[in-house]
């Protein structure tokens, strides 16, 4: 039987506060599925794949194409082309070529696969929402200080809206700490930390981003994935 997804909205610590922050129900109460989060952090990694490695064939080596020496008559064994592969400077044989990794993955599928990366953080208490307003300028010792204080299992990711700048260069010095957009954050990034940091603005962008794809509905924000594959 298929499971059902929480309607309880569950809360999250706030760092360097004493209260808590509701969460939403429609993200964080999604069941994991772990097939399906495989399949999305597959694809995301394959997308950042640039898919350049290149090596020259046999035809493509500069070498002459001229017989080593004559068929018979040297006593040694008959040789063609130097640009064979067992000869040293010939080419390579089945080489890698420049191709795309994409591999496809459905929108609904990638949405709820974020769902679940992320329900997977609420659920084991391993979520945090940080007010990154209270970062006037950067302070790494103040951001160190409120993971060390919430007992942020490393490594951490923290997951920042991109004006939040003051924020970011408060935490992204901080060793085994990631910080990334909101924007840019992967089901593969998500659930590759032990621990998760949110801010309020990112909450929402999310949201957005994991919200169940409406009939011809258009994406407004795009994925990770999908901003390399072009699968809106």
């Amino acid at each position: 039987m298929a499971e059902r997804r929480s309607s309880a909205a569950p809360k999250a610590p706030v760092l360097g506060k004493q209260s808590k922050a509701t969460l939403p129900a429609e993200v964080f109460g999604e069941p994991f599925h772990p097939s399906l989060v495989y399949e999305a952090a597959r694809a995301e990694a394959a997308a950042r794949r640039r898919g350049t490695a290149s090596t020259l064939g046999r035809g493509e080596v500069s070498m002459t194409g001229a017989k080593a020496w004559r068929q018979k008559g040297t006593g040694r064994a008959r040789v063609g082309a130097l640009s064979v592969p067992q000869r040293r400077g010939g080419g390579v044989a089945f080489g890698p070529k420049p191709h795309s990794h994409v591999v496809k993955v459905n929108r609904k599928a990638r949405r709820r696969a974020l769902r679940g990366a992320l329900s997977v953080h609420a659920a084991r208490d391993t979520l945090a929402v940080v007010d990154a307003s209270t970062f006037d300028e950067p302070a790494t010792k103040q951001a160190a200080e409120a993971l060390e204080k919430w007992g942020a299992r490393r490594p951490t990711l923290v997951v920042l809206d991109a004006e939040e700048t003051a924020a970011a260069k408060s935490f992204r010095n901080l060793p085994r700490v990631t910080v990334m957009p909101a924007t840019a954050a992967g089901v593969a990034d998500i659930v590759g930390h032990a621990s998760m940091v949110v801010s309020e603005k990112a909450l929402e962008v999310l949201q957005a981003r994991s919200a169940e794809v409406g009939r011809g509905e258009k994406s407004a924000v795009r994925s990770p994935q999908s901003a390399d594959s072009g699968d809106g």
